[in-house]
């Protein structure tokens, strides 16, 4: 089954309530180097949207089990409440919290990342969107796009993402689900990465 367009996403965001504060929220899951960020760009430009990367929301290569509370506690809630949000991005070169992401709200937002749609933060999402790739595919892009000096990390980061994904069901509970080696109309690449 081919993948849905982009333009086929945007309507499917666009026709579901908001569920965050008036915001209609996009939610982009998946494993890393599936496509989720190239989707997410261009949901966002669509939209007109500001995109939210889980990157700057993880602390570092352990970073998975410490998203919630950037993601609930100061992206989510107070959005929810009607206010901005706002966060100290992380610097993966200096190892620690750097600058502020403000958050203002808006009609429109999509946050992408490993684990954003996890069970905690789906009541805030219109639409819930899995992305997928074989496994050695995304460790490959990974490594084009990080180095070949990273593939310790990027092999711990597999290994830490796939109980997590599984756990919390997002696959399963997506409005839709993309494969990530196939085409999408609207992205002007091959494939969604």
């Amino acid at each position: 089954m081919p993948n849905p367009s982009v333009a086929q996403v945007v309507t499917r965001l666009t026709a579901a309530p908001p569920r965050l504060g008036h915001t209609r929220l996009a939610l982009v899951d998946g494993p890393a180097g599936a496509g989720k960020t190239t989707l997410a760009t261009s949901i966002g430009r669509e939209v007109g949207a500001q995109v939210v990367h889980g990157d700057d929301i993880y602390e570092g290569w352990a970073g998975l089990a410490t998203m919630w509370p950037i993601l609930g506690h100061e992206i989510l809630e107070p959005l929810a409440a009607g206010t901005g949000a706002r966060f100290l991005r992380w610097d993966w070169d200096q190892d620690r919290r750097g600058e502020v992401v403000e958050i203002p709200p808006a009609q429109f937002l999509v946050i992408e990342g490993v684990g954003v749609a996890q069970r905690a933060a789906r009541p805030f999402a219109s639409l819930v969107i899995y992305v997928d790739a074989p496994k050695g595919e995304r460790l490959q892009r990974g490594l084009e796009r990080d180095g070949a000096d990273m593939r310790e990390q990027w092999q711990r980061w597999q290994a830490a993402e796939a109980p997590l994904l599984e756990s919390e069901g997002a696959r399963e509970a997506a409005d839709v689900v993309i494969d990530g080696t196939a085409p999408v109309e609207g992205m002007g690449a091959s494939s969604c990465h």
